[in-house]
């Protein structure tokens, strides 16, 4: 069933092509770019909680590098560390690993060669929205994220992964190109949870309002309110499969 959907996406896509390229090349022409959060890639949240940190590594794409608010502390990474330390009355050693733009695949060769050389408690995986507007292969897609998850899970990482973000509703994109590439991200992302079950990794829900509060000024990224109920979804719902370390 999934082969007959990814099928009659290409064909709508290869169908609806004379009106989605010219849309692309404008948004990309027009697109207001953001750059990645200021400050260092690591933190300590709940400094003053007693106990071993909860050591967290946060592994994707331009949401981990907090495209869309001024420092990482108030992105995803350092949210989630700040909900985690709060819920599990211990601190939370953060990593952020990202780059803007990266796919799974560039990920799996760029990125995840950096992280390697530590331990984690716990590794969030957050990718899909450049693989779903770069038109990655499901193949590749389920390759580049298996390789990740399995390498880390051996270095004794519970692994999770976040969602494909819903496309449709990120407002930069005009709504016939965000329509297309929301069912885009639907089948990557039918994929991801697939590829979790397979490994017993988590796979965790995007719950998150896409109205103008809750994204940034480029209609594209978070808000620092959006990045914060995000990490408390995910916080949330880590909590709901099993005690961390």
């Amino acid at each position: 069933m999934s082969g007959l959907r990814a099928y009659a996406w290409w064909l709508g896509l290869v169908l609806l092509a004379p009106v989605l390229l010219p849309q692309a090349i404008r948004t990309r022409r027009q697109a207001l770019r953001l750059p990645p959060a200021a400050g260092p890639q690591r933190g300590l949240a709940g400094a003053e909680l007693p106990g071993e940190p909860l050591r967290l590594l946060v592994l994707g794409e331009s949401t981990v590098v907090g495209v869309g608010v001024s420092c990482l502390r108030l992105a995803l990474v350092g949210q989630l560390a700040e909900a985690l330390a709060v819920q599990h009355a211990r601190p939370v050693a953060w990593r952020a690993c990202g780059e803007n733009g990266i796919t799974a695949g560039q990920a799996c060769e760029r990125l995840l060669p950096q992280v390697l050389d530590e331990r984690y408690d716990l590794a969030l995986l957050v990718f899909g929205v450049n693989d779903s507007t770069r038109l990655s292969s499901l193949r590749r897609w389920h390759s580049a994220l298996g390789s990740m998850a399995e390498a880390l899970a051996a270095r004794g990482a519970r692994v999770a992964f976040s969602s494909v973000p819903p496309l449709q509703h990120l407002t930069a994109l005009p709504w016939l190109l965000r329509r297309v590439l929301g069912m885009r991200g639907a089948l990557l992302d039918a994929r991801l949870r697939q590829l979790a079950g397979e490994l017993g990794a988590g796979h965790h829900a995007v719950s998150l309002e896409f109205s103008a509060d809750y994204l940034a000024v480029d209609g594209y990224h978070p808000s620092s309110l959006g990045y914060r109920v995000w990490a408390e979804g995910l916080a949330a719902s880590l909590a709901r499969v099993r005690r961390l370390p």
